[in-house]
Order: structure tokens, then C-alpha cells, then sequence
């Protein structure tokens, strides 16, 4: 693979930035992905975590399959503004209880 390699398309998170992650110590799934943020796009590391498993064993001589899989996050989906202003109309009436502060 070639330093300019993107592992994570959906970050564009390159090999070399990957390698230089674990040489500063990141040596979990987790840990190379708070760290890049590879994994972390809309894919949410179906497309990259494979890779960067590989990358993480050959680079500190633990099998690829031995490593923790990251935590995942539900996707988010969009609220348009008409929804939020819609919530403020219905506390106004009563209609929804408020938040304890």
C-alpha cells in the first residue's frame, strides 16, 4: 500500500496517517478511531475496518482477528427546523412537558 492510500473513503483517511497513529500509540480498533477518525463516516467502518485491522496487526505483530471491535452508533437522521420550531409551539401549549433544568 502506498502512503497516499485512502484506507477510509468516507473520512479520507490515508495509510500514513493510520501508521503514524499506532507508532503514537494507538493500539485498539478504538483507539486508531478516535484517533483518524477512520470508521467514524457514514459507513461506519463496514468499508475501512478490515483494512485497518490489518494495518494495526502488522504494525505491532497481533493477529488481525484479535483485536475489539470499535463502538458503533445508531445513524443520526436529520431534523429540519420545522420539527424543532414545531416542539417549542407544543411546550407553548402544554402539550409536551418540559425538560427539568
Amino acid at each position: 500500500m502506498s502512503s497516499s492510500t485512502v484506507v477510509c473513503r468516507c473520512e479520507e483517511v490515508s495509510d500514513t496517517e493510520i501508521r503514524q497513529a499506532i507508532a503514537a500509540g494507538a493500539t485498539t480498533l478504538a483507539a486508531v478511531k478516535r484517533c483518524t477518525r477512520a470508521g467514524m463516516g457514514i459507513c461506519q467502518g463496514r468499508m475501512c475496518q478490515g483494512t485497518v485491522s490489518r494495518l494495526l496487526a502488522s504494525e505491532t505483530g497481533q493477529p488481525p482477528d484479535g483485536f475489539a471491535p470499535p463502538s458503533v452508533r445508531p445513524p443520526v437522521r436529520p431534523v429540519t427546523l420545522q420539527d424543532l420550531g414545531d416542539l417549542g409551539d407544543l411546550r407553548d401549549r402544554g402539550d409536551l412537558e418540559r425538560e427539568p433544568r
